[in-house]
């Protein structure tokens, strides 16, 4: 994923430069609560995101900001949810990689077009996975990874949290990019997976580098490398894909936030505009880093066009791989 903070500070700087900019738009107010939908359960990195972005945009609206988990089907559940509500402000959805992204270009039959039923507000941050190996594979680099896969095509296997899910797919695109012939073995979360791994009932995994950082540090796996296209910065001994052997490799695990769809722009480019400001605060950021995510904030257009890219490399990486999730 494109390094969104710099591309929204030129956005931002751009529309500084035009005179009267600020005062020539039109100053929406929400005059009622605002509901977060969170697709998934709660405690997890989506439930922890909007948690902290609903603090400050309360005290920025004026209004209270709840959240409101809705957990089903990948996320699909909540989504239609939102996509089906008043584009008045008072329903938002946060979205994700999985809901948006893979989804609706690896099912047969979308549950929704990610762009024409929602209105994209921003993209609050994004996350790296992490290859990771059992420690006593014989394989200290992505290179020697790579070499011991195509000199055993199809014995080689990796694990991933879920079935679709974005280290699933950062699998799914390791080997159409690097042309390799490895089995997918799906777990039900992060927890059986690592433990499997540690144990070597599975050799190398996909995970969300934040929760397998205590395993990297502790020793009992060994990373080879962070799908996102920098180095991260919390692990940066850590080289991404591209610089370790697979150039062109980027996948990152995002999420954002969007609205019904038919919400007029004024309104858009307000929230816009009042979540990229929190996300630019000091302690937002740091707590979002602490988190393992990296803050964003680019604006709606861009993040309608990011949609589009990730339609299209999903739908290539499902097509070339065979994944369906039908």
């Amino acid at each position: 994923m494109k390094t969104f903070n710099r591309r929204l500070a030129l956005a931002l700087a751009a529309a500084a430069l035009v005179p009267g900019w600020a005062a020539a738009q039109a100053q929406p107010r929400i005059e009622r609560p605002v509901k977060i939908v969170v697709p998934y359960p709660p405690g997890g990195t989506s439930d922890l995101l909007a948690r902290t972005v609903a603090v400050r945009l309360s005290e920025r609206l004026g209004q209270p900001v709840v959240i409101e988990n809705k957990a089903g089907a990948g996320g699909v559940v909540g989504s239609q949810q939102v996509a089906k509500a008043a584009p008045d402000g008072t329903t938002l959805l946060l979205s994700t990689i999985a809901s948006h992204g893979i989804i609706p270009a690896l099912q047969k039959t979308p549950p929704y077009d990610a762009v024409r039923d929602f209105t994209p507000i921003t993209v609050i941050a994004g996350t790296p996975n992490v290859l990771l190996v059992n420690k006593d594979l014989p394989v200290r680099t992505l290179e020697e990874f790579l070499a011991l896969a195509r000199s055993k095509p199809g014995a080689l296997s990796f694990g991933s949290t879920s079935q679709g899910g974005s280290p699933h797919m950062s699998g799914e695109l390791l080997k159409v990019s690097a042309k390799l012939d490895m089995l997918h073995v799906p777990y039900k979360g992060g927890g059986p997976m690592l433990i499997d791994l540690m144990g070597g009932q599975v050799p190398a995994a996909f995970d969300n580098l934040p929760s397998a950082m205590a395993h990297i540090r502790g020793g009992k796996v060994r990373a080879l490398a962070v799908t996102s296209a920098k180095r991260w910065p919390t692990a940066p001994d850590i080289p991404t894909m591209a610089e370790a052997g697979v150039p062109g490799y980027e996948m990152s695990a995002w999420f954002g936030l969007m609205a019904p769809p038919g919400m007029a722009r004024p309104l858009q480019q307000m929230l816009h505009r009042e979540v990229a400001a929190i996300l630019q605060e000091p302690e937002v950021a740091k707590r979002l880093l602490e988190l393992g995510a990296d803050p964003s904030g680019i604006t709606p257009d861009e993040f309608t066009r990011f949609l589009v890219s990730e339609r299209e490399k999903w739908t290539r990486v499902g097509a070339a791989s065979g994944v369906k999730l039908d």
